[in-house]
C-alpha cells in the first residue's frame, strides 16, 4: 500500500468532544488525514502493539479507568499482555484519548496541544 510521507492517521472516537475537537487540529499538520473510527474500524490485535509500540504505552495506560464498563468487566482483575490487546478490540469506547501517528511518530493526546508534536 502507498502512502504519502506526511499522512497522518488519526484514531479517535466521534461520540467523545475532546476528539472531535481534535479532528480540526489535524489539518494543521498534515493535509493527508486517514481519520479512523475506533467504533466502527475495528482494530486487531497486531495493529494495536503496532500503536502500542510506536507510543511506548502499555494497553491499559490508554484506558479510562473511571469508565463504568472498565470498573465492571476489567478492574480487579488479572490480565496477561494478549488479554489487554484483546480488551482494546473488544472495549473501545474506553480509549480516553484520540491517537496520531505521522510516519514513525505517534502521540496520545490527552491534550489537543500534544498533536503539535507531529509537525
Amino acid at each position: 500500500m502507498k502512502m504519502h510521507p506526511n499522512e497522518l492517521f488519526f484514531y479517535y472516537n466521534p461520540e467523545h468532544d475532546v476528539d472531535k475537537k481534535m479532528r480540526a487540529y489535524t489539518r494543521s499538520i498534515s493535509k493527508y488525514v486517514n481519520e479512523i473510527n475506533i467504533q466502527k474500524e475495528r482494530i486487531t490485535t497486531t495493529g494495536w502493539r503496532i500503536i502500542l509500540d510506536k507510543l511506548n504505552l502499555r494497553p491499559k495506560d490508554l484506558l479510562n479507568r473511571a469508565h463504568p464498563d472498565y470498573q465492571h468487566h476489567i478492574a480487579h482483575k488479572t490480565w496477561d499482555d494478549e488479554s489487554w490487546l484483546h480488551i482494546l478490540v473488544n472495549f473501545p469506547h474506553l480509549i480516553k484519548a484520540p491517537i496520531a501517528i505521522k510516519r514513525e511518530k505517534a502521540v496520545f493526546c490527552n491534550k489537543p496541544s500534544e498533536i503539535l508534536k507531529l509537525r
